[in-house]
């Protein structure tokens, strides 16, 4: 029964929204079509201002890949991830996930093919790349693209989150599968 309302919910939300919107703005009195020009003329500035943020980032890791310096970092940190329950397979994406999700997802794949998705690698690489998030693409570029220079607490929050979200995605693997 849940499942079925869910399915009709999603089935109608995307046609409804649309309709919702222009309706909603047309009651309003507000310009609905000059609203979302200016809106998309504004994205498109802030998509300009992201580019060497990103370019910056894209572009240090893959230095850091490139070099070899992951697979150091991966075997360095293995006594640690075998104490918590972590395939050492599983490290390189949970060190490139708060870098790059496109990284993370490069990495999630080449595990699909090495391991399958449903294996406890597949699974647990699903819940951390469900349960992370980018933070320093966040904090490089999203900040970056609104100035904020000094981020003061945002990093370490971002990194205990996603330190969460590791543990949290190992653990839940070991326990349901």
């Amino acid at each position: 029964m849940f499942v079925k309302v869910i399915e009709t919910i999603s089935i109608y939300a995307i046609p409804f929204i649309l309709l919702f919107i222009p309706t909603y703005g047309f009651f309003r009195k507000v310009k609905v079509y000059e609203s979302f020009t200016e809106g998309a003329k504004e994205g498109f500035s802030t998509a300009i201002k992201i580019i060497p943020y990103l370019v910056a980032m894209l572009v240090a890791i893959g230095i850091f890949r490139a070099s070899g310096a992951m697979e150091l970092f991966t075997k360095a940190l293995s006594p640690v991830t075998k104490l918590i329950g972590m395939p050492g397979d599983i490290l390189p994406m949970a060190l490139m996930r708060p870098l790059s999700g496109g990284g993370a997802s490069g990495v999630m794949n080449s595990l699909f093919e090495a391991h399958g998705p449903d294996s406890i690698i597949g699974r647990m690489a699903s819940i951390m790349m469900g349960s992370t998030e980018t933070t320093f693409y966040v904090l490089a570029v999203y900040f970056g693209a609104v100035s904020i220079r000094k981020t003061r607490h945002a990093l370490p929050a971002g990194l205990i989150a996603d330190a969460v979200g590791i543990i949290t995605a190992v653990l839940v693997t070991n326990l349901m599968f």
